[in-house]
């Protein structure tokens, strides 16, 4: 294979993205073509040879059964109510991402930023920062699960790289993003959608995601529906061994006034298995200014959005997927 070769998936683009490791321009230029033209047309694609190494992530989704596997009392002993900075565990229906539908129809486990309770940002009560709550009873849990986060976030920063070629601006445009950066890392255990729903019930609502940009892990049963930009359709986005899902969020459309596109999405388990899912999402330094970028002004040289701090943009969204508790 090239170094970067985009083919087509049930209407999402697969992008090789080892040429932004490349010490060759052109090479990393290259797969920027690619990521604009998807980021343009869809804001949903797939990327390979992305360096998480499979034994990794095999681990990660191991011990995501095992932890979805453990008794109520033990998950919900590191229940998220317990926690300031909503990490550890959120029970089924506990979150509704589709205004007008019934609750989610999904379980999940929230990993963020470690901080310790002395770090300022903590004691200065800043929004999503504090330290973790882990499981009790799933060996190795923690540490896989930060060796992961370590190395989705490296991939998170590659493409964010990648993302300010693809909108012509210096590779390193983003680098303040990085800095004391935030991220979650989500656990997620979805039930086979019952024989009689509820009007509406769905694993995980329509919905676009909050931040900058997501990678989502997919076990082999796949549920995920991408909706299309220009009509109702919704396009299926199965798995597809040794990829990852990335979509765009909402960050980087209101940063690019509209030109890249942060998607709406759902998920409907209608295997009859469970299906389980990680998603990571970066989000970066919750202080950044969210401005429209100068290379997407357009020819009337109009934002269409005013400047907000990522820290305002994810208080808001959290207010309105949890029905105003975060």
């Amino acid at each position: 294979m090239p170094m970067s070769a985009t083919t087509m998936y049930s209407c999402l683009p697969l992008i090789d993205i080892r040429g932004l490791r490349s010490n060759n321009l052109s090479d990393r230029m290259s797969v920027a073509s690619e990521l604009r033209e998807a980021c343009q047309r869809c804001g949903f694609f797939y990327i390979i040879n992305h360096g998480i190494d499979p034994v990794l992530i095999r681990a990660v989704q191991e011990q995501s059964e095992r932890f979805f596997a453990l008794p109520d009392s033990a998950k919900m002993a590191v229940d998220k109510a317990f926690s300031l900075c909503n990490r550890g565990y959120e029970p089924l229906r506990a979150q509704t991402l589709e205004a007008g539908s019934p609750p989610d129809l999904k379980e999940g486990f929230y990993i963020g930023i470690d901080l310790k309770e002395n770090d300022p940002r903590v004691v200065a009560g800043r929004f999503n920062q504090g330290p973790n709550q882990w499981p009790v009873g799933v060996a190795d849990f923690r540490s896989v699960m930060e060796a992961y986060f370590a190395a989705a976030f490296e991939v998170s920063a590659l493409l964010m790289r990648g993302l300010a070629l693809s909108l012509d601006l210096a590779e390193d445009y983003f680098a303040p993003l990085m800095v004391d950066a935030s991220a979650t890392l989500r656990l997620l255990h979805y039930p086979p959608q019952p024989p009689k729903p509820q009007p509406g019930e769905k694993g995980c609502g329509a919905h676009t995601d909050f931040g900058a940009l997501t990678l989502l892990l997919q076990d082999n049963v796949g549920g995920l529906q991408v909706k299309a930009i220009d009509s109702d359709q919704w396009i299926e986005a199965p798995p597809i061994e040794g990829s990852y899902v990335v979509n765009l969020g909402d960050m980087i459309n209101r940063w690019t006034n509209d030109r890249y596109h942060s998607n709406v999405h759902r998920v409907i388990n209608l295997s009859g298995r469970e299906r389980y899912s990680v998603p990571f999402f970066f989000t970066g330094n919750m202080n950044t200014l969210v401005e429209c970028l100068p290379t997407c002004l357009g020819s009337a040289g109009i934002a269409k959005y005013p400047p907000v701090t990522i820290e305002q943009h994810f208080m808001e969204r959290y207010q309105a997927s949890y029905g105003g508790c975060i």
